[in-house]
């Protein structure tokens, strides 16, 4: 019987088109584990996110030579995201940790995220090679650039200290993730985690990490070849924009709403000091109401543009910014409804 005072460790391997590196990158991997097992239990699932190679036979493969290793298969392509969710309903280890298959983040983080995820109460713990003490290597500069900016977005958005919600490579509490009801099926199930886990007031904490593609294990024929990115670039923008929205609707409608209401402001004091240039230059037998409807059909003759750009950005900011409100009102209830959902799982569970 397994020392139950070592804590079970679930390592969860995606994996798509990977037959080049899958068994060698593997066999790094639980090398590394054998140097920890005076601390931990292990076991790693690998993920075969419906590959069209030779990836799910490698898996079973593995999984038949090591007993710390299991595969579910997925028969189609399905997605990042789902590929996280499979593999944590089937996980049981007290701390879980995601790792991307080709290893550009050395297997040695692997022990700095338990370490922290186990002396503190965090219940993830995220890897950031955007923060102090971290660093990027080897990555081409458009993707380098992307994912930088991404961050720094999605940061703003989530009003938090962290300096990455993309990253794969997490630890989560076990039992946490398991709990956790998450929707995505992408690789926005990155930053969904991380806001769910924030409407939860669950603690996040980062440690600075090396990303350096440079370390990607490689068959013998391809060495020296360079890793090309997968990441389809416009697909990547339009999910951290989607992420971004859902962390802070309210900014997404309230900021370009008041950006249209200064301009307005400043256009309608002209049309009003056009007004009242042609009222002074009425005739001053016309009562005041009559004078004033003149003077305003003058300066509409005379200053069209400055009419219709006023009054039509004046009413647009002012549907913006209304759906900010409701924005923020729907977003609270949300946070309220999923938080008074997770805890009713959370009693159920507990209780089965």
């Amino acid at each position: 019987m397994a020392n139950p005072e070592k804590p079970l460790v679930t390592v969860v391997l995606p994996a798509f088109n990977e037959e080049a590196i899958l068994e060698t990158n593997v066999g790094v991997l639980l090398d590394y584990f054998d140097s920890l097992t005076d601390r931990y239990r292990w076991e790693v699932i690998v993920v075969n996110d419906g590959s069209g190679d030779s990836t799910g036979e490698i898996g079973e493969r593995l999984a038949d030579n090591h007993d710390d290793v299991s595969i579910i298969h997925h028969p189609v392509n399905f997605g990042l995201g789902q590929a996280f969710k499979t593999a944590f309903a089937a996980s049981t280890g007290d701390y879980v940790v995601t790792l991307d298959v080709d290893l550009s983040y050395a297997p040695e983080h692997v022990e700095r995220l338990l370490e922290v995820v186990e002396t503190t109460p965090a219940k993830i713990v995220l890897a950031s090679p955007y923060m102090k003490g971290g660093s990027i290597k080897n990555v081409p500069a458009l993707r380098r650039i992307l994912s930088i900016y991404a961050n720094r977005f999605l940061s703003f958005f989530a009003q938090g200290h962290l300096s990455t919600l993309t990253c794969m490579v997490r630890a989560y509490d076990g039992k946490f993730v398991r709990q956790l009801d998450l929707r995505s099926t992408g690789m926005d199930i990155m930053p969904e985690t991380v806001y769910k886990a924030m409407i939860l007031r669950a603690k996040i904490v980062q440690i600075p990490a090396d990303l350096d593609w440079g370390l990607q294990q490689k068959e013998p024929e391809q060495e020296g070849a360079s890793r090309q990115s997968s990441m389809r670039i416009f697909r990547h923008i339009l999910a951290t924009i989607l992420s971004g929205f859902i962390f802070r609707p309210f900014m997404f409608f309230v900021l370009p709403g008041l950006l249209l209401l200064a301009l307005s402001a400043y256009v309608n004091i002209w049309m009003v000091l056009h007004i009242l240039e042609e009222f002074g230059r009425g005739s001053d037998d016309l009562g005041l109401i009559t004078g004033l409807s003149a003077a305003v059909a003058q300066a509409y003759e005379g200053y069209p543009h400055t009419f219709i750009v006023g009054l039509l950005s004046l009413m647009v900011a002012v549907q913006l910014i209304s759906l900010g409100i409701l924005s923020l009102q729907s977003k609270t209830y949300f946070e309220e409804i999923f938080h008074l959902g997770s805890s009713i799982k959370r009693g159920n569970i507990d209780r089965q």
